[in-house]
């Protein structure tokens, strides 16, 4: 499949960091597919490309929420986790009956009542508007 997501996501290391993209801010191929051997999961192929572009980049991993590793990530019931917030109340995750999907719809777990809620949003789309929203908050906290 064609990199469909890539450069968007090296695009938000220039747009929120005011720097050029490396290669140092994403895992390599070898290092993504080690992670996924620990794991013993399958990912969407947005997330992959995530991974590619900004998995080693905590400036975007570890902002305000934290995506797991790729080592990290794991399957509880039907879900796919992927991202849980800094105060361990929520975490997010696919479906996965969706997981062949290129860019899943995400969902939100709420840890004290077990409820999955649909973001309404694929991963490509919550990923973004959630960077959006981390950065401002951070750019809001720093005018302070």
């Amino acid at each position: 499949m064609a990199d469909m997501f890539l450069e968007k996501f090296r695009s938000l290391v220039p747009k929120y960091l005011e720097d050029k993209w490396n290669e140092a801010d994403g895992l390599n191929a070898e290092e993504l597919a080690e992670g996924l051997a620990q794991s013993g999961v399958s990912i969407p192929f947005v997330l992959e490309e995530f991974y590619l572009a900004v998995g080693n980049n905590e400036d975007f991993t570890e902002a305000y929420h934290f995506f797991f590793d790729p080592e990290e990530l794991e399957i509880d019931g039907e879900y796919l986790l992927f991202l849980e917030d800094e105060e361990e109340k929520y975490v997010w995750g696919f479906k996965t009956s969706q997981l062949s999907v290129p860019d899943p719809i995400v969902y939100r777990r709420n840890n004290s009542k077990g409820t999955w809620t649909s973001e309404e949003g694929t991963f490509s789309e919550f990923t973004f508007d959630m960077f959006s929203w981390v950065f401002e908050e951070l750019a809001a906290e720093l005018d302070d």
